[in-house]
């Protein structure tokens, strides 16, 4: 008969008190550096909208179209930033922190469509180009490189840790290269008159587009799908586990992630009888905390029935992990002298 010792959460200090995930000074930081961006972008893109009709240029109304999404990004961010900020309550026992990874995945859908209708646009002005004046295109896209580059190192200084302040930023920096594209396209029709140049600026930009935004989209996916962050391996980490003295097997081992930067982890742990259940314990959170920054753990801790081990959960959630030697009870192995 397994000895229950139930859940444990805790730090790996054994404290039960919050894991600081996140600060108001950092947020309120953030909060400010995105406002300044934004309002760099939404000026600039209305006298972008203007020239660019008035010049006949798509890699203007390209830049401004995507100089729109990058608004509706930061301000989702902002938007997420508060949201994310308010305590748990009722049903939502983990707040709303996954409003930033929708804030995310929402900034690389918009990526991915725009870079889609941007491409068939660009195609039909290389087989049919349009009148072009490269001059108004050149002005604008240089007076672009400038708004673009505030905008970046703004949210460059921000926590892009954080995968909504990346999906912002993800924007940003495609319409710096948006704008370099478009001045290059709008020095080329001035000086030779191949009107195709910004046709082809435009389908470069539209590329650089579909990158960033089928990586915000897999990231993204990847959290809402609750896959294990990419630097853990949940098999590695259970073999290792299971290589501590005293435990024989880990099973229901899960790892994913609340939402950017914040990884967590729970698993139902075996030991050998005799052994203290809660020491073991300790030991395991130490080394998730330690080794794998996983400060966010919840572990079942029971002890093993001698000659029972593959009954003891026969519907185990993913691989069971078990160790090569069964330990037999003795001197607690956590303990000083051992």
């Amino acid at each position: 008969m397994s000895a229950g010792h139930g859940a444990a959460d805790v730090t790996a200090d054994g404290a039960g008190h919050g894991h600081g995930h996140g600060h108001a000074v950092s947020v309120d930081a953030d909060r400010k550096l995105l406002s300044g961006a934004l309002a760099l972008i939404v000026g600039f893109m209305i006298a972008e909208v203007i020239v660019g009709l008035a010049a006949g240029s798509l890699a203007l109304v390209t830049d401004a179209a995507h100089m729109l999404t990058d608004a509706i990004a930061i301000a989702l961010a902002l938007l997420a930033i508060r949201l994310a900020a308010k305590p748990p309550r009722g049903g939502f026992t983990y707040g709303f922190k996954r409003v930033e990874i929708l804030s995310a995945q929402a900034n690389g859908i918009t990526l991915l469509l725009l870079a889609v209708y941007f491409v068939y646009e660009a195609v039909n002005r290389l087989i049919h180009p349009p009148e072009v004046k490269g001059a108004l295109v050149l002005i604008t896209g240089l007076v672009g490189i400038v708004v673009n580059l505030l905008a970046t190192w703004l949210i460059s200084k921000a926590n892009r840790s954080s995968l909504n302040v990346e999906g912002a930023f993800q924007h940003i920096l495609n319409d710096l290269f948006a704008f370099i594209a478009t001045a290059l396209a709008g020095l080329v029709v001035l000086l030779t008159g191949f009107t195709r140049a910004d046709a082809i600026a435009a389908f470069v930009v539209a590329v650089l587009m579909l990158k960033a935004g089928i990586g915000l989209v897999r990231e993204s996916g990847r959290i809402f799908l609750e896959a294990a962050p990419t630097a853990i391996d949940p098999q590695a980490l259970g073999a290792e586990l299971c290589a501590l003295d005293g435990v024989v097997e880990v099973h229901d081992l899960h790892v994913w992630q609340i939402t950017s930067g914040e990884p967590a982890a729970s698993a139902h742990v075996l030991v050998a009888e005799g052994l203290d259940c809660h020491q073991i314990r300790i030991r395991i959170e130490q080394v998730l905390a330690e080794r794998h920054h996983l400060t966010h753990s919840t572990l079942q801790v029971d002890h093993a029935s001698e000659g029972r081990v593959e009954e003891h959960c026969s519907d185990a959630h993913g691989e069971v992990h078990r160790s090569v030697t069964t330990v037999a009870p003795g001197p607690d192995p956590t303990s000083p002298a051992h």
